[in-house]
């Protein structure tokens, strides 16, 4: 179960170089086979540069790992409206035009930022991880992505649509099986839940509300899940910011 790494120059080290975990190949003096069958090959002949180079593999694995997380966790928020809004026919809780701003404006540079993250402190002291298990986007990623940071997003952001459209006279209750009346821009004679009329303009003014809390929402959680993303095990003030 050891994971190996095996060095050579030769012809005859090509059967070891192929069958280690990880082959190593002199880039100067190792002969072409050699080098054909090494996954790394040291330019520069040190020994040393294989550290250097298994750091730098585990650190680009991490920050895309960190990247992907961060990137999927939007996609509950932006996709459980429109499930609603079909289902239980509900006024549209967030617009296509504000998804559009999260994926294209308020998501693209926490994510970039994410690549660049600096080391752990703990990233040459651990195990080996396990190609068959450990792979870039698992079930612990996507379990934490989409069941955990993902619903405490849509969460907040259906507590705020349903707390201003509570305030503007439209309870929960009253809610469901009203979106067509609500998007007729003839009915301008809609009552809500204290009997009050709505016309075609005034309750679109509520719902474009309900799209920028929706969206604050996110975007606010969205910072909180950018901090958790920054460390996998290092606590964030040993990590920095």
């Amino acid at each position: 179960g050891a994971i190996v790494a095996v060095t050579g120059d030769g012809v005859n080290d090509s059967p070891a170089l192929k069958k280690a975990d990880i082959g190593v190949a002199m880039g100067i003096a190792g002969s072409d086979v050699s080098k054909q069958a090494a996954d790394m090959i040291l330019l520069d002949d040190n020994f040393a540069s294989i550290v250097t180079g298994v750091e730098e593999g585990r650190l680009i694995f991490d920050n895309l790992k960190k990247s992907i997380a961060y990137t999927l966790t939007s996609n509950i928020p932006e996709i459980t409206p429109f499930l609603l809004f079909i289902i239980a026919n509900i006024p549209l809780p967030l617009g296509t035009v504000t998804i559009l701003c999260i994926d294209l404006g308020t998501d693209m540079v926490p994510a970039i930022s994410l690549a660049y993250e600096a080391a752990e402190s703990d990233i040459m002291k651990r195990q080996p991880r396990n190609p068959k298990t450990d792979k870039l986007v698992n079930e612990r990623l996507i379990s934490i992505a989409y069941g955990q940071i993902g619903m405490i997003q849509a969460l907040a952001g259906f507590f705020t649509y349903f707390v201003i459209l509570a305030e503007n006279g439209f309870l929960p209750s009253s809610l469901l099986g009203i979106r067509v009346l609500w998007d007729d821009k003839y009915t301008n004679d809609l009552e809500d839940s204290y009997g009050q009329q709505w016309t075609y303009e005034q309750r679109k003014i509520v719902e474009f509300t309900c799209h920028t809390a929706f969206f604050t929402s996110i975007v606010i959680v969205q910072w909180a899940d950018l901090i958790i993303c920054k460390t996998r095990r290092n606590s964030v003030f040993q990590q920095g910011m």
